[in-house]
């Protein structure tokens, strides 16, 4: 689905919920993605004198996890969960998750194209709908600035273990508040569209 036709989708879900005289979920926007991190060093940028060469320790260890999450543009409102692999399986595992943690909504998750998220075995969860990004398109999912956050707060720091990883990063997100999380992830596209449709 082209993001432009964003508002007329969110059209079509209210007409399509209201269709069958039931009571009409709540609309709630999703953005969705997932990203490694592992015990090899994040590298960033570093001020010194003019001249002098910067000297960091940096790790090279390849031991990772991979982190999926959602963040709602609107509220900041994020839904984190980790797995050891990026694939079908921990897909499916995090939309059961999430579909059980928002069941009294319609839940649009925008996302990439990614072949796992396309997968024939995908069981998608009735309060869910998954709204594709045009492909090779990162910038507009707003949830990459979000890793781009988490990873400059790790950068140049290294670990001894997966675990001590682990405890930074939930600390990581347990710190970070709703207001930031809106503040990175709400783009202008997507609120002019959601509130002007819902």
């Amino acid at each position: 689905m082209n993001l432009k036709k964003l508002p007329k989708m969110i059209d079509i879900i209210n007409v399509f919920q209201g269709s069958d005289h039931q009571s009409v979920l709540p609309i709630r926007y999703w953005t969705q993605d997932e990203s490694r991190f592992g015990l090899h060093t994040i590298t960033r940028s570093v001020l010194t004198a003019l001249g002098i060469k910067p000297i960091r320790p940096l790790q090279l260890n390849y031991q990772s996890f991979y982190l999926y999450g959602a963040v709602e543009p609107q509220t900041g409102e994020s839904f984190f969960l980790e797995f050891s692999h990026l694939d079908s399986d921990c897909f499916q595992l995090f939309l059961d998750q999430f579909s059980q943690a928002y069941p009294e909504s319609l839940n649009i998750i925008q996302l990439d194209n990614g072949r796992f998220h396309k997968a024939q075995k995908l069981t998608i969860p009735d309060n869910v709908v998954l709204l594709f990004q045009p492909p090779y398109s990162p910038d507009v999912n707003p949830i990459e600035r979000v890793w781009q956050s988490f990873k400059d707060k790790l950068g140049w720091l290294n670990f001894k273990n997966l675990d001590q990883l682990r405890k930074e990063l939930d600390e990581i997100i347990r710190s970070i508040l709703p207001d930031e999380l809106a503040s990175l992830t709400g783009f202008d596209f997507i609120l002019t569209a959601i509130n002007n449709k819902t």
